[in-house]
């Protein structure tokens, strides 16, 4: 019973659009668990996706447990886009409690600038990849901490995947450039 409970509690899903290959529309993957209320699964992810202020800075990522308790994981550079997700999970019908475990990155103006640029460089008109800023949150995530950069999201296939951390990689003033981009069909279906 124990680790039936256990292996339940996976229920993880990364808050970002993915581009469809097919249609080229944004499209959404997720688990199917044993014990939870897809229902839930779905009004979170709404909910999340849709804060105000959740954008290509921000990367949130949630896991509904088999008692319907949240817990809310990532990194956001605004402190309100912490608090709002944790108001609004915490309201959605059915949720039992909610774990806020989300980072606020710290306030730095060489971060903010390292931001710009790396946007800049992977969604710029000239750039390949430019086709994935067009969606409401573009999926690649862009998370930058103390001169240390993350790439994060999904992108059509590992080719952009690599584009995209070149492209990061060529920006001035960064110490480090991690890419932790999924490719689409990579994912479990």
């Amino acid at each position: 019973m124990f680790k039936e409970r256990q292996t339940a509690l996976t229920v993880v899903f990364m808050m970002i659009s993915l581009f469809s290959s097919a249609g080229g529309s944004p499209a959404v993957r997720e688990a199917k668990p044993q014990g939870v209320s897809a229902r839930i699964v779905r009004e979170v992810r709404h909910e999340l996706v849709t804060l105000p202020y959740y954008g290509v800075f921000d990367w949130l990522e949630y896991v509904v447990q088999p008692d319907n308790k949240v817990v809310l994981r990532g990194q956001v550079v605004r402190p309100t886009t912490k608090s709002d997700a944790g108001n609004r999970v915490k309201d959605i019908e059915g949720v039992s409690g909610v774990v806020n475990e989300i980072e606020v990155l710290p306030l730095s103006p060489s971060d903010d600038r390292a931001r710009r640029a790396l946007y800049r460089a992977i969604y710029g008109q000239n750039s390949p990849l430019f086709r994935y800023a067009t969606q409401s949150v573009p999926p690649i995530h862009i998370i930058v901490r103390n001169g240390r950069a993350t790439l994060k999201g999904v992108v059509a296939n590992k080719g952009d995947a690599n584009l995209a951390y070149i492209r990061a990689r060529g920006v001035p003033g960064l110490f480090d450039v991690k890419n932790e981009l999924k490719i689409e069909s990579e994912l479990p279906q």
